[in-house]
């Protein structure tokens, strides 16, 4: 084993404990629900001898399920803390063996509850009343029916989902593991090797030189493997679109978006609302080019910082603030969160082979975990509010609904997080006692904005622009897939194409085109976040109230149903353009202190 983690103190570390006492009885359990999915397979083709046996098939089907995400939760979170790990590698493996073959299991499943007939499904609930708490269960599965093929083709489809999955995992190899990148300089003039986990930082570097060097350097590389990124993009487009026409959708969109119940006018309400609004993004982009007085700003300057003043929070001094903050929900969110901060849910240090970046984790059976790699930044104080967020939703959903309801739509999920950000930041502009921490502030809100509104939409642009081409029989190469990602890039942040070459090759490195339509969530998700934090935080108890039972409803209503619950209608461009509104008002406002020379 590898000794990776042996420095960091206990109380900076997760305890999966909790969820397995050791690893022994992990493989214990692996073994048993092997064994318990063997014997299940021979209750296909006996769902709806009667009511009784539609009943414990479907309690075998959840049981088994549950069991099987406490399973993979453990092995993946224990491979996330050491990726270095074999053991854990390992254990991953055969966590997600048994996903696939639980998958085969149950194939019969949907085909077989398709054949039963309305008239018979109302005979069923009367004759056993123990069926009425899954009527909601079973009617998004009648939604489904004319999209679910026959048992012997779903089997098919279920073998073959390794295969589907091959331009997706071809990309991450691709870009993970195979790309060497050149060699660059940083900030202090030393040599780095140029990585995805560098980019970033070197993209906000103070030095344009520096910035510009990582840059093209990045860029460089996706423009020498462009054929084969695109070949493995418009795989992944072709497979999507296949699996759409073989279950009866007009679209992959639509089969994306159907999977939550969302109507695809959402999707076409936010693109809408965003170009209505692209004259922000660009009065934005202009004023970053007045503050750090440039004669003509590139797209490697847009995401270096504009405040000269960095503010810092040790995790202790974060944890504190976190909760003083997540009060204003009332004390049953309050208790939770101190519950989170204090019994070790959370994965706080870095170490060597720990997953990067952030996530909130867990199954119904467990803690909401939060992974972190902790830096004293005021970005690490907002991830930390942001996981939180996706943990107190993931902790009241299973609180109040049984296992069959127990998770949430993604479509709501980046919500309840992001509204937890939104709220931090009226509270921090609120107690800044300097124009410097408000233009810092104001800095970070709006930088958010712009890469989850904006930029996020213009992926989701692209996204379904592609799709579209394919089904148009359109040969998605790379000079197509370059000059449409181009030209949108310009429409979006007004600088032209022709001084930013290298933007044309940015779809190469976005994975979210191997999501199949999520990417728009996070910007639809900030948007509703922006409308909510502003009704908690000014608005009365019963608005608090009404987020409350939001968070609370987890799957036991239609998604926007369930966010209907908090006062906000998704069908409608209301809320993406109240959070325009907020965007614009906060722009003034840094405009202002541009003015008064603040930076």
């Amino acid at each position: 084993m590898s000794d990776n983690r042996s420095h960091i103190e206990e109380k900076y570390q997760w305890d999966l404990t909790s969820i397995f006492p050791n690893d022994q009885t992990w493989e214990k359990e692996e073994k048993s629900l092997a064994k318990d999915l063997g014997i299940a397979v021979k209750r296909a083709g006996h769902l709806l001898d009667s009511s009784q046996s539609l009943l414990e098939i479907t309690e075998l089907y959840l049981a088994l399920s549950r069991r099987l995400e406490k399973l993979y939760i453990y092995a993946s979170m224990k491979n996330d803390q050491d990726t270095t790990v074999s053991y854990y590698q390992e254990l991953q493996a055969k966590a997600t063996a048994l996903i696939a073959k639980f998958n085969q299991t149950f194939a019969f499943y949907e085909p077989e509850f398709m054949l039963l007939s309305t008239e018979k499904y109302q005979d069923f609930l009367a004759d056993c009343p123990d069926l009425l708490p899954y009527q909601h269960f079973f009617e998004k599965l009648f939604k489904q029916k004319k999209h679910v093929l026959s048992q012997k083709e779903e089997a098919l489809l279920a073998e073959a989902s390794e295969i589907f999955g091959a331009a997706g995992e071809t990309f991450e190899i691709l870009d993970n593991a195979d790309i060497i990148f050149p060699w660059v300089k940083d900030e202090t003039g030393e040599e780095v090797e140029l990585s995805h986990g560098n980019f970033i930082s070197l993209m906000e570097s103070k030095n344009r030189k520096v910035r510009q060097e990582a840059y093209k350097a990045m860029y460089s590389i996706y423009e020498q493997y462009q054929h084969t990124y695109a070949k493995t993009l418009q795989t992944n487009v072709k497979v999507n679109n296949f699996q759409a026409k073989i279950r009866n959708y007009k679209s992959a969109r639509e089969a994306a978006l159907t999977a939550n119940f969302i109507p695809e006018t959402v999707y076409d309400t936010l693109v809408e609302a965003v170009h209505n609004h692209l004259p922000l993004l660009q009065r934005y982009v202009k004023l970053r080019q007045n503050v750090l007085g440039l004669d003509d700003l590139r797209m490697y300057d847009i995401y270096v910082p504009l405040s000269e003043m960095d503010m810092t929070f040790t995790y202790e001094a974060a944890l504190d603030k976190a909760e003083e903050v997540l009060a204003i929900f009332g004390r049953d969110y309050a208790e939770r969160v101190h519950r989170a901060f204090r019994e070790r849910w959370i994965d706080v240090r870095v170490n060597k082979g720990k997953r990067s970046g952030a996530y909130s984790g867990g199954s119904y059976d467990t803690n909401a975990f939060i992974l972190l790699n902790w830096q004293d930044t005021l970005d690490n104080l907002f991830t930390l509010v942001h996981e939180t967020g996706h943990s107190l939703h993931s902790t009241f959903t299973r609180e109040n609904q049984p296992y069959v309801y127990g998770d949430y739509s993604i479509f709501l999920a980046e919500i309840a997080s992001t509204t937890n950000e939104n709220i931090l930041t009226e509270t921090l502009l609120k107690e800044a006692t300097d124009e410097k921490q408000r233009f810092a502030i104001l800095n970070h809100y709006l930088d958010g904005f712009k890469g989850t509104v904006f930029r996020q939409t213009q992926f989701a642009e692209f996204e379904d622009l592609i799709y579209k081409a394919d089904q148009a029989g359109d040969v998605l190469t790379s000079d197509y897939l370059n000059n449409l990602y181009a030209d949108l890039n310009e429409k979006y942040y007004g600088l032209s194409k022709e001084n930013n070459p290298e933007i044309q090759y940015e779809w190469a490195r976005i994975p979210h085109f191997y999501y199949n339509f999520y990417v728009y969530q996070y910007a639809t998700g900030f948007a509703a976040a922006s409308f909510l934090a502003h009704k908690i935080v000014h608005g009365n108890q019963e608005d608090k109230d009404k987020y409350l039972n939001y968070l609370k409803a987890g799957n036991s209503d239609y998604p926007l149903n369930v966010i209907a619950k908090a006062g906000l209608d998704m069908t409608e461009s209301t809320y993406i353009d109240q959070a325009f509104k907020v965007f614009e008002e906060r722009l003034i406002e840094l405009e202002e202190l541009v003015e008064k020379g603040i930076d």
